[in-house]
């Protein structure tokens, strides 16, 4: 079943016409109708609002499959913020996978003293998405700009800080990935 023929179920199911959704969209009936028949597609904003006037969440129309595989950027569970860091998880069920990627954001902070280096089992993958991240490892100290990377083994002296006033964005996979992970 496509989405637009969830909006129609669920729709139908709540006893609201396509003129009544039309009035409370804002979208018009032709438009709701050929997406209800999958002629046309619709733009997350216009499916979030209708989600609100079905009393749903927007990942309801999504299928079961997509929900176990895929983690919409609007739907990415946060697992925890630590000091100026936020966790996001890049999967859905980490628990019972051998890695666990996780977009992680670093608030600038208002010192800038290198963190404490540590060390653990495992190995650590980062990738760069935005600004300028700063990484410890052992004795050296190196800039990752977006688009850098870096994979080492997690038993070496290691951790990552934001020397700069802007937010950083990269993401970071554990192995294995029932590691527990205070920075």
């Amino acid at each position: 079943m496509n989405i637009g023929e969830k909006v129609k179920e669920l729709r139908n199911k709540k006893g609201l016409t396509l003129k009544t959704m039309s009035e409370k969209t804002g979208l018009s009936t032709g438009f709701l109708s050929q997406f209800e028949r999958g002629i046309t597609t619709i733009a997350v904003e216009h499916l979030s609002h209708i989600a609100d006037v079905l009393n749903v969440k927007i990942n309801y129309f999504f299928d079961d499959e997509e929900k176990e595989l895929i983690i919409r950027s609007y739907d990415q569970p946060f697992i925890r913020q630590l000091n100026k860091t936020i966790y996001k998880s890049l999967s859905r069920y980490p628990e019972n996978k051998m890695i666990s990627p996780k977009l992680v954001e670093l608030l600038p902070k208002d010192d800038h003293q290198y963190p404490d280096v540590y060390t653990h089992q495992g190995e650590e993958f980062i990738y760069v998405l935005e600004g300028i991240l700063t990484l410890i490892i052992d004795e050296n100290i190196f800039k990752l700009y977006p688009g850098d990377s870096a994979h080492y083994l997690s038993t070496q002296k290691h951790n990552w800080d934001n020397q700069t006033n802007k937010v950083i964005k990269f993401i970071v996979v554990h192995y294995p990935s029932n590691i527990e992970i205070d920075k």
